[in-house]
């Protein structure tokens, strides 16, 4: 049990201190701001707490905590899923560690953070050129919140209530998308697949689009992995409902992918973590969100816009920040979105990582992890007891692996045991696709360690 103890850095630990604190809002005891919490929530006991220690004796026990934890550096990891293994350069790394960048949070007085202001009208158009679309904002928090976004902005502009998206989606980005429009009274309905290919059913879309629908949404490359080849006829089924057409990205494989505004996106948006952002246990992520440049759009678009701009007196190049009055912050209730910050640093960083690469070393980029990729697939399909892909269908850097006779989880255990992360195992969220797992292979593979992955598939699935 924890004693009575007064830290000597933490006021409200001191017994008198907790009375005149609790005199003061007028109750008696701190349980009583939580009389909304259900009974059965409630805990009803102290913690099992030990006594305070001294900081060198908590790290110790920190680190001993920390040495059991086998990272991406420990083994062999072909998991990605929304957050992915890539290489990044120690130049990105030293750039968003100089204090200007690292301590820096989203300006309140912008005009005096010119150095923070440029950076990210940089990533900006980058983000622009990237997908094809006129206008980007300073990004949003993650791929999840950019689509709850953007279908409350659709809703907004056309008036309606409905968004389609593809029954093979994100559940997690699935699940973020309701939370953001059920408040709004907007719904999802997902669209059926094609079970050859995992490509989205033209019939079904055709049959549920109307002009209830707000929005159709698109992955790409999709979920699981392949490359959706049917946006042209997605966006005229769109267009011609009076909807918008949104597109979903991994932005860094528009390296070698078309850009969505070249098959009729009107809102494009995506995950930046693969932009020279570390998977830092999950997070944080980047939010990539751009549309077109019409102004009606550009005004509802959620966040924060850089804009470029000479002085009055001196004709000097300045960045300031425009178009944040959409903000919560500003006007509350009124607000189109809740965004009033944004992920900089991250931002900073994807727009350090393009600059780098530049066009050029982005589409080797990509096509060093499309044969990557491909030679995964290759190997693994060779296996008897395996079947990858499961769509016949184009793929970037994630592709569907099914196990005939055995249990994914069974397989991933004996991974493990063997010095290697599997894949996501997607048995629950697609039941119809049997016990099957999803892998991902980008430029951090070694041929090597593809060749061991699949000795040690090939020794699980015929272990007796």
């Amino acid at each position: 049990m924890v004693k009575s103890y007064r830290h000597p850095y933490i006021p409200n630990s001191d017994p008198e201190m907790k009375k005149i604190m609790l005199r003061e809002i007028g109750i008696k005891k701190i349980d009583e701001l939580y009389n909304d919490v259900p009974e059965r929530f409630l805990l009803n006991r102290r913690l099992n707490l030990p006594n305070p220690v001294s900081e060198f004796k908590v790290k110790r026990h920190i680190e001993s905590l920390l040495a059991k934890n086998r990272t991406c550096r420990d083994i062999s990891i072909f998991l990605g899923a929304g957050c992915w293994p890539h290489y990044v350069p120690a130049v990105v790394e030293n750039i968003v560690q100089r204090t200007e960048l690292l301590t820096s949070y989203t300006p309140y007085q912008p005009e005096i953070s010119q150095g923070m202001l440029q950076l990210l009208f940089e990533y900006q158009s980058m983000v622009c050129e990237l997908t094809g679309m006129d206008v980007a904002n300073s990004s949003l928090y993650g791929w999840a919140s950019a689509l709850g976004e953007a279908a409350r902005m659709a809703m907004r502009l056309t008036g309606r209530q409905e968004i389609l998206v593809p029954k093979i989606i994100h559940p997690e980005r699935y699940a973020t998308l309701e939370t953001y429009i059920g408040p709004a009274n907007m719904h999802a309905r997902k669209v059926n697949y094609m079970k050859a290919t995992g490509q989205l059913s033209l019939e079904d879309l055709e049959e549920k689009a109307s002009s209830k629908t707000a929005a159709i949404y698109i992955e790409n490359p999709s979920y699981l992995g392949f490359v959706e080849t049917g946006g042209k006829e997605v966006a005229k089924i769109a267009h011609n409902n009076g909807a918008l057409f949104i597109v979903g990205v991994n932005p860094i494989s528009l390296g070698v992918l078309k850009p969505p505004r070249d098959y009729g996106a009107d809102i494009v948006i995506g995950e930046g973590q693969p932009l020279g952002n570390h998977m830092n246990f999950g997070g944080p992520l980047l939010g990539v969100f751009a549309c077109r440049g019409e102004m009606p759009m550009i005004r509802q678009m959620p966040g924060r816009i850089i804009g470029m701009t000479t002085t009055k007196s001196e004709n000097r190049r300045g960045f300031c920040m425009v178009l944040q009055t959409r903000e919560q912050h500003i006007r509350r209730q009124t607000a189109t979105s809740n965004i009033c910050t944004n992920e900089s640093l991250c931002a900073a960083a994807s727009a350090a990582y393009l600059a780098l690469l530049g066009p050029k070393g982005l589409r080797e980029l990509c096509e060093a992890i499309m044969l990557k990729s491909y030679y995964a697939m290759k190997r693994l399909s060779e296996i008897e007891g395996l079947r990858t892909p499961v769509f016949q269908t184009p793929h970037f850097q994630e592709f569907t692996v099914n196990f005939v006779n055995k249990r994914v989880r069974d397989v991933h255990e004996e991974l493990l045991n063997n010095n290697v992360h599997g894949g996501k195992n997607i048995s629950e969220e697609f039941h119809e696709l049997g016990e099957t797992a999803l892998y991902c292979v980008t430029e951090i593979h070694s041929k090597t360690e593809i060749d061991f992955l699949a000795d040690s598939l090939e020794k699980s699935l015929h272990r007796r």
